[in-house]
């Protein structure tokens, strides 16, 4: 019966995206304008930092994150102008869309926001302890690991929305549970073809949780899979039953499987700080 709900919720989201009686999750306004200016070739660092300046509440988040673990320098940065010219164009624009994606973690009812603030908390962990795996132990751009943490369950958001305008699922919990699990991937990979990121991002939603998959080198998908791994560990989640000595992330992460890298000292003062500095506690 379980499976015949599932089914029906899939074809029901998809008949309603297409019908545009679901409407997928926009980018929010900052975030757009931000990556226009990137792509204008005229814009400069100026342009970026008075766009972002109309924002002060995003602008002090920046900032903070900036001043963050991630990426702070020996003088604190002040000024969004300043943290630009640090982070770069590029980093900006992921921190940017990072930050701004939280107030879409918002829903009108108690039982769907709970679980949107959930969601958005979860996300904020697994973005946090990627770009520290990034940083510490691969190549690969921190800013983009986070970026990847933050939207690797992206598609729970259309399924929150089709529940709380439904109210099918919302009725039982263990049932949108086990909707989210099955459906999360193939909307999220709709969510952020829709919003136009590269194919390594969407690559993320759809695949973080093959753990068979053997890719040449650590890439993002590594860095969200051992983030997520380390995260349910020693909880009643099912993914903490997933032997991850067979999970070949961690072995092209240069990690033991059974080390829990994210709770040495240092390392795990970095995450939480970082994470709090993504939150604005809402």
């Amino acid at each position: 019966m379980t499976g015949q709900l599932i089914q029906q919720a899939r074809d029901d989201i998809e008949g309603m995206i297409a019908r545009d009686e679901l409407i997928l999750p926009t980018l929010p306004e900052i975030a757009l304008k931000v990556r226009d200016i990137a792509e204008d070739k005229n814009a400069s660092i100026q342009d970026m930092a008075r766009v972002l300046t109309k924002d002060p509440a995003l602008s002090a988040r920046l900032l903070r994150v900036t001043n963050s673990p991630m990426v702070r320098t020996m003088v604190p940065i002040t000024d969004v102008t300043t943290a630009i010219s640090r982070l770069g164009i590029d980093f900006t624009i992921n921190l940017v869309v990072g930050i701004a994606m939280e107030q879409m973690f918002q829903a009108t009812t108690d039982a769907i926001d709970r679980r949107m603030r959930a969601c958005w908390s979860h996300a904020t962990e697994i973005a946090a302890s990627a770009q520290v795996l990034a940083r510490h132990f691969t190549k690969l751009p921190p800013d983009q690991a986070l970026l990847a943490g933050l939207v690797h369950q992206i598609g729970t958001l259309p399924l929150l929305s089709y529940a709380e305008q439904s109210g099918t699922l919302l009725q039982d919990g263990p049932l949108l549970d086990h909707a989210i699990a099955e459906l999360h991937q193939a909307l999220g990979q709709k969510v952020l073809e829709s919003w136009d990121f590269p194919e390594e991002l969407i690559a993320v939603t759809t695949d973080y949780l093959d753990f068979d998959r053997s890719p040449d080198g650590p890439d993002l998908i590594d860095l969200i899979q051992v983030a997520t791994l380390q995260s349910h560990a020693g909880t009643s989640h099912p993914l903490a039953a997933v032997d991850t000595d067979r999970v070949g992330a961690f072995v092209r992460l240069g990690l033991a499987a059974d080390t829990e890298t994210l709770e040495l000292d240092d390392i795990a003062t970095e995450q939480s700080e970082t994470q709090a500095a993504l939150s604005s506690g809402f």
